[in-house]
C-alpha cells in the first residue's frame, strides 16, 4: 500500500514538471490538473515537529506530494480551504462517527432445551338445532255467557274448561319456514235448568294451524297457509235434545297462497304473523247431513255434506305482553267469497297472579252471513267467560 501512494505522489510530482512546456499554439498554457484547492492539513503534517509513524505515514506522503505542487506551481491554486469553510463547502461538524448507545435493560431468561407439549384440544362441533317446540297448557274455572243463536249452541253457566297449545317451529336461519300449531279446547257445563242433558260442552275446538313460508325481503315471507278445524264432541243446548254440532259437522279447511308479515313492536314484547291471502279456498264439511242446512250446506242444490268457496282470507295471530303481570293475544280470521263473509275474533286478556296462578278474560264476536239471521244480533254472534285458574308454559 505504501508502494502505490508513492507512485501516486511521484505521477502528481512528474504530472507537475512536464505541465510546464504544454502550451498552445498561441503560446497560451493549460494545466495538466484542474483548479487545486488549497488545504491547511498539508502545511501542518510536513511542518509539524511531531509525527506518528504508523498510519500517519501514508498522509505523510501525500501531503509531500501536494505541498511540492503548492511551491512550485501556485497559480493551480485557485481555492483555499478557509474560503470553503465560509461558503459553506465543507463541513467540519462530522469529526466524529455517532454511535448508537445500547443498554439491556432486562435479560431474557434462556429458552428450554425441550418445550412441554401442549394438552391435545377436543373440538365440538354442534348440529345447529332449527326446530323449536313450546307449550302451554291450563284448566280453568269461569263463568260463561253465550248468546242464544251461537252457532254451536251453548248456555250462560258456571264451568271449567282446559286448553293445551302445541307449537313445532322449523327455521333453518337462511330463508325457509314451518310453522306448526295446535289448539285443543274442552269444557264442560252444568246447569239447574237442564233438565234433559247433565253436562254440555260449553268449549270445544280441535284447530291446526300451518304455515310454509320463503322469505321475500326483511319481515316478508311467501307463504302457503293451511287452516283446518273442527270440534271433539256434540254441542247441545239446554232441555233440547237436538244436536247442534258433533265431531267433523262441522269441518273447515282453508289452504291459501299470499304473504306473510312477522310483526315485533314494542322491542319484542308484541309479536306474531299477519297472514294476507289473496288466493284462498275455503272447503266445509259437514257429517251429519241434518246439520248441513245450518252450516250453509244448500241441501236443494245438492250439496249434501259440503260446501267449497273461492275467495280472499286474512288471518292474524298477535301477543302483546303489556307488562310483567298482563298479556293479551288475540286470533282474527276473515274469508270471503261472492257468496259469503265469515269473521272471527279471539281475544284473551290474562292477569298472571303467580307463576302457575292465572284469571282469563276471554271474548269472542263471531260473523257469519251463511247461517240463519237472529231477530236480535242478525248474523252477529257473541261469546264470552271469565275463570281463574292454574296455568303451566313449556
Amino acid at each position: 500500500m505504501r508502494k502505490v501512494v508513492l507512485f501516486i505522489a511521484a505521477v502528481m510530482t512528474i504530472g507537475v514538471a512536464t505541465a510546464q512546456d504544454r502550451t498552445n499554439q498561441y503560446g497560451q498554457y493549460y494545466p495538466l490538473f484542474g483548479p487545486l484547492t488549497f488545504y491547511h492539513s498539508v502545511a501542518q503534517n510536513r511542518l509539524s515537529l511531531t509525527r506518528a509513524e504508523s498510519e500517519e505515514e501514508l498522509r505523510d506522503e501525500i501531503s509531500a506530494s501536494m505541498l511540492r505542487i503548492y511551491l512550485n506551481r501556485p497559480d493551480l491554486v485557485q481555492n483555499a480551504e478557509s474560503d470553503m469553510k465560509e461558503s459553506g463547502q465543507l463541513r467540519n461538524d462530522l469529526e466524529s462517527p455517532i454511535q448508537q448507545q445500547v443498554s439491556i435493560v432486562e435479560e431474557m431468561e434462556p429458552m428450554p432445551e425441550m418445550l412441554p407439549e401442549a394438552d391435545p384440544v377436543e373440538v365440538a362441533v354442534e348440529k345447529p338445532v332449527f326446530w323449536k317446540f313450546r307449550g302451554d297448557g291450563n284448566v280453568q274455572l269461569m263463568q260463561n255467557y253465550v248468546s242464544d243463536n251461537w252457532y254451536k249452541g251453548g248456555e250462560s253457566n258456571h264451568a271449567a274448561v282446559g286448553s293445551l297449545t302445541l307449537e313445532a317451529n322449523y327455521d333453518n336461519k337462511s330463508k325457509w319456514k314451518w310453522e306448526n300449531k295446535l289448539e285443543m279446547k274442552l269444557g264442560f257445563q252444568t246447569s239447574p235448568s237442564d233438565t234433559v242433558n247433565k253436562f254440555k260442552t260449553n268449549e270445544d275446538l280441535l284447530r291446526y294451524t300451518g304455515k310454509i313460508g320463503l322469505q321475500a325481503f326483511k319481515r316478508w315471507y311467501y307463504t302457503l297457509q293451511v287452516l283446518s278445524y273442527t270440534q271433539f264432541t256434540r254441542g247441545l243446548k239446554a232441555n233440547d235434545e237436538r244436536t247442534y254440532s258433533d265431531f267433523m259437522s262441522p269441518f273447515n279447511l282453508n289452504v291459501g297462497i299470499g304473504m306473510d308479515y312477522k310483526v315485533d313492536f314494542f322491542k319484542g314484547k308484541m309479536s306474531g304473523t299477519v297472514n294476507m291471502s289473496p288466493l284462498a279456498v275455503n272447503y266445509r264439511y259437514v257429517d251429519r247431513a241434518d246439520l248441513a242446512r245450518s252450516f250453509g250446506v244448500k241441501v236443494d242444490e245438492g250439496h249434501t255434506h259440503s260446501l267449497t268457496d273461492f275467495g280472499s282470507q286474512l288471518t292474524a295471530s298477535i301477543e302483546w305482553k303489556m307488562n310483567d303481570v298482563v298479556t293479551w293475544k288475540t286470533r282474527l280470521y276473515y274469508f270471503s267469497s261472492f257468496h259469503r263473509a265469515e269473521m272471527e275474533w279471539e281475544n284473551t286478556f290474562t292477569l298472571r297472579v303467580s307463576k302457575y296462578i292465572t284469571a282469563n278474560v276471554f271474548l269472542f264476536p263471531r260473523f257469519d252471513d251463511s247461517n240463519q239471521q237472529d231477530e236480535k244480533l242478525g248474523f252477529w254472534q257473541f261469546k264470552e267467560y271469565s275463570s281463574l285458574g292454574f296455568s303451566y308454559n313449556f
